[in-house]
This record gives structure tokens, sequence and C-alpha cells, in this order.
């Protein structure tokens, strides 16, 4: 038998998304969208490169957002990276822009990732752990921000407005190896009942609604690409096939490992049959349009696994209006800063070097303003991101707020807990709080905006 061959990477980098109207469009699609004035995809890119996973393929939704990702790649990793950019239709579900290079994948193992996600976790920990399991399928979870969201938030009263995200249920074997169950936040209403025969075969399970799904997992080649071609129904990745495959394992073998630590949570209650249940109640089946049988467990011994990440470590998607500010202001402007390879001033900041700051103005701890922008005079800039190129005229309040490039913000003007993107013109005394505004908007003189989305009509 040869050397271990290496891993492949599947990008999965979205295109126009729905859920980040307006700050995408047709000239910065989904993976480009300035996080910490660095597109979001150049934080997958330069994790999987400091953990020398080097041979890519970048899935991206739409030909035309195709060519732009790749001509930025080619520009920023030449040389440094083997990556193929791949371009898929729009409106697919993850599965599905998967199962479209299924046939560029030939090694052993395939690691997965959504390129939206920021993270220092050590993405080459989660490829040996796999293959160290010789699992079918490992996922990466790590701490949910919803409790401590939500603990911050009742605590000072403030940003009230903030939904609380959506919390996966993930069931684990008592030693925090094997993955025994998960329900995504999307499919979960109220309460969720587990087979009781998953129960009986691997006696304890442990229920844990304080653990989320990264959207990073790494898979053995040849079981992914059987399932995907026989079950063409499989669409999403974390609502359809990883729950397949958790329901396809040989549990008999993980209730025969070593799972012999003491449980954290708390034994299942006997049901009036003397069946071990757990407290949940309504059910989330396995989806009816997925063929049944296609692997068979007791040859295969299948095992999905989980590599938890370390307390320490982060880990958040950018897939909303939401975590988009939550993750430049606080994040990446802030504790997360290293990530950017910025230098950061005695001040807690970053100010490029070429960027003008004019007479009384003052940039916060945990503010960046970028390369070639320029500030007038008693301006003042609290836990905000200024893009690059930005022209922002005299007593200008920008606060809690990300400011693309090529900015003109004119005297006067007020932007407190607001996205504005590239090339958008606030004329002079405009007032904006919570809004976003798309790509080249033009906001007029002395208005007043709140909690809304504002955008030019792009041409068809």
């Amino acid at each position: 038998m040869g050397p271990i061959m290496k891993f492949q990477v599947v990008v999965l980098a979205g295109g126009m998304s729905k859920k980040l109207f307006p700050l995408v469009s047709k000239d910065v699609p989904k993976a480009l969208l300035p996080v910490g004035n660095r597109p979001v995809l150049s934080y997958v890119l330069e994790l999987l490169e400091a953990n020398n996973l080097k041979d890519l393929i970048v899935v991206v939704a739409g030909e035309d957002a195709a060519v732009r990702v790749g001509g930025w790649i080619t520009e920023a990793y030449d040389g440094r990276l083997h990556v193929e950019v791949a371009a898929v239709s729009e409106d697919i579900g993850t599965a599905d822009a998967l199962r479209a290079v299924l046939h560029r994948l030939v090694v052993d193992d395939v690691l997965v990732v959504s390129g939206d996600i920021v993270s220092d976790v050590p993405l080459g920990a989660i490829a040996a752990a796999h293959r160290r399991k010789r699992a079918v399928l490992t996922a990466m979870l790590c701490s949910s921000p919803s409790a401590s969201t939500a603990e911050a938030i009742s605590s000072t009263g403030k940003d009230k407005a903030k939904k609380p995200s959506p919390i996966d249920i993930v069931g684990l074997d008592t030693s925090h190896q094997h993955l025994l169950f998960l329900a995504s936040g999307t499919q979960v209403d109220k309460d969720v009942k587990i087979r009781r025969s998953l129960i009986r075969v691997v006696d304890q399970m442990e229920i844990h609604m304080d653990l989320m799904d990264a959207h990073l997992y790494a898979f053995n080649r040849a079981i992914l690409q059987e399932v995907l071609e026989l079950c063409q129904g499989i669409k999403s990745i974390k609502q359809d096939l990883v729950p397949y495959l958790v329901r396809s394992q040989s549990f008999g073998a993980i209730a025969s490992g070593d799972t012999q630590t003491e449980a954290v949570g708390k034994t299942p209650n006997k049901d009036d049959s003397g069946q071990p249940q757990t407290p949940m109640q309504d059910i989330v089946p396995l989806p009816q349009h997925i063929l049944p049988g296609v692997l068979h467990p007791a040859s295969l011994e299948l095992t999905c696994c989980v590599y938890i990440a370390s307390e320490g470590k982060y880990c958040s998607r950018v897939n909303s209006i939401q975590t988009y500010g939550d993750i430049n202001r606080d994040q990446v402007a802030g504790e997360l800063v290293f990530l950017t390879g910025y230098t950061v001033s005695n001040q807690n900041n970053v100010i490029h070097p070429t960027a003008e700051i004019g007479s009384k103005t003052t940039v916060g701890p945990q503010c960046m303003v970028g390369d070639g922008s320029k500030l007038g005079d008693k301006c003042s800039v609290k836990k905000s991101i200024v893009g690059r190129h930005c022209r922002i005229g005299s007593n200008v309040k920008i606060i809690n707020s990300v400011v693309m490039n090529h900015v003109t913000v004119e005297d006067g003007c007020l932007i407190q807990g607001s996205v504005i993107c590239s090339n958008v013109h606030l004329q002079e005394r405009a007032n904006l709080k919570d809004c976003q505004v798309g790509a080249g908007y033009i906001i007029t003189a002395n208005s007043e905006h709140k909690a809304e989305a504002l955008s030019k009509r792009e041409k068809s």
C-alpha cells in the first residue's frame, strides 16, 4: 500500500446570497464581500494555506460571480495555492454544488468548507482526526454564540432588535467522539423526538444545544460519491446528507467502542415500555425523498465523528446581515484582528499609513480605516470599519457601522448601526440608523432613514 494520499478541499463560496441583500451585487458576490477590509473568502483560503491544505476547488454560484472570484484568487494567491474555480447554477443546494464537482475528486478524503467562515480553528487537526478515526464523516462543532449573545443582550438591555441564531440540536456519545444525531436550527420548531431504537443501541446519548455545526466537514470520498450519485434527492449537506450518513452508520460499533467517559448530560428517562426516551417531543424525520438502504452499515462499519473546537477558538459564518455586522465590528476589528494580518496601534485600532485623519477627529478602539481614505475635521468613528479610498467630510459621526470602499460622506452626516456598500454617496447632513445601503446608492441631503434596505435596481 502506497503513502496516504493528501486531502482535497472543496470550498463552497456561494454567489448572490439573498440573505445578504443588498450587500451583495453582480459586482461584489458573497465571496468578495469585505470583512475587516478584506474579502471574506480570504479568511478561509489563508486558514487552509496555514494548515498546508493547498489543493482546492472553489465552487461559485453563477458564471459571472465565478469569473470575478477566480480573477481575484489568481491575483491574490498566484503561486501559493492550487485552485480550480467551478461555476454552478445559482439557487442550488450545497449538496448539489458538491455533486457538480464529484468528478474532480480523486483522493481518499475530502474536506468541505463554507467560504463564509471566519475562524482560527486548526483545519489540519480536523483532517488528521478524520483520518485517524477512519470515519465516513467528521463534522466540526464549535460553541454556539446564541447563549452568550442572549446573556449579553439581557444584561445590557442593548441590541433588542437582534434575533437569536438558530440552535442546532446535537446528539453525541459520552466520549464526545461520535455524532449520533443532528437537527439543524432551520428544521427545529419546538421539540425533537429521537428514535427509541437509537437510544437502545448506544445506551447513552448526550443532547447538546450549546454546540453549532460549523459547516466544515471531512468526508470519505468513496462513500460521499456513492451516496450523492445514488441519492439525487439529497440537496443540502447539513439538512440531508449529514443526517443520512448519521442514520446509516454502524451504531453497534460505537456502542462497543471506547466510550466509557462519564456522561456530563442526563441519562435518558424511561418511557412506559421501559425503553430509554429523551425528553423531546416532535420527530425530525429523514426526508422521504432520499432513498433508504443505499449503504450497508453492517458490512462497511461506517462511523460519523466530530471534532469539537477548543474553548478559546473562534468560528462564525457571514451568512446574514446581522452576522456580517457583528463579525466586522465585534470580532475582526476587535479580538480577532490578528486574523487580518494588520498592525494594531497603541490605541487598539488599525489606521492604514496612507489614511489621512483631520484635525480633532477621533478614531476609537476596535476601528479600522483603510488605505487612501480621508477623514475631515471633528469627525468621530466608534466601533466601525471605514474601507479604502473613502472621502469623509467634517463633523461626521460613524458609530457601530461598516463603510466599504470608495464611499463619499459629506459634512454633518450621522451613520449608526448601518452597512454602507461601495461607491455610495451620502449628501450633507444625511442621517442613517440601522440601515443597509447597496452599492452606488445616493442618499439625499438632510434625509433620515431608519431600519431600511436601500439599493439601486440592477439591470438584468
